[in-house]
């Protein structure tokens, strides 16, 4: 499906290169220990766009349940399904069962290219085609697990997230401009009716 895409060392499906879980299920208070994720945290891209707040106790939390640098979130409920790498500046959190976490088993994948990979375009039409349910599509951890995914050597790897990052930030800035010259414009009708 990738081919095309890089010259492939390897494919593996993401169970022979990750460990996958659900998120737990918990209900928010207004002061704790640790953060509970959830999809509106982030935003279309993956990128934590709010302030985290911990609203969880450590009560209920297993160690299992709680997220280490490096995991893979991937927001499988709904119709905003994105990745985003969970990193050591984040404080002690939990993903809700909005998520599976994906936790890598080795060194063959870096846990942004194993992101990237996911929020890749080809990769959502496949996920979105193979989601089940009417009301809130899901995808199933099982679909999630026999994906294939291209493994090309961790230079390359580091290389394509190099690239998507200047990608998403250029694109960032060109809706900064748009807005700020639309802004601009509007003022400045105004200002030509007064």
């Amino acid at each position: 499906m990738y081919r095309h895409y890089f010259r492939i060392n390897l494919n593996l499906t993401i169970k022979h290169i990750a460990t996958i879980q659900t998120g737990l299920f918990a209900k928010p208070i207004a002061k704790g220990d640790v953060v509970y994720l959830q999809s509106k945290h982030f935003d279309e891209h993956g990128v934590l766009h709010r302030a985290l707040h911990p609203d969880l106790t450590f009560d209920n939390i297993t160690e299992k349940h709680l997220l280490k640098p490096g995991d893979v979130l991937f927001a499988a409920k709904g119709t905003k399904n994105f990745a985003a790498v969970f990193e050591n500046h984040n404080p002690a959190s939990v993903a809700s069962t909005s998520f599976f976490v994906l936790r890598l088993t080795g060194n063959l994948v870096l846990p942004e290219f194993l992101a990237w990979f996911l929020n890749n375009a080809n990769t959502q039409e496949f996920l979105k085609a193979n989601a089940r349910g009417t009301g809130i599509p899901s995808i199933r951890k099982s679909v999630l697990e026999e994906l294939e995914i291209p493994v090309p050597s961790i230079e390359k790897q580091r290389l394509v997230v190099q690239v998507a990052a200047l990608a998403l930030k250029e694109a960032t800035l060109r809706t900064d401009i748009l807005n700020h010259r639309k802004k601009l414009s509007e003022q400045q009708l105004i200002n030509a009716i007064k």
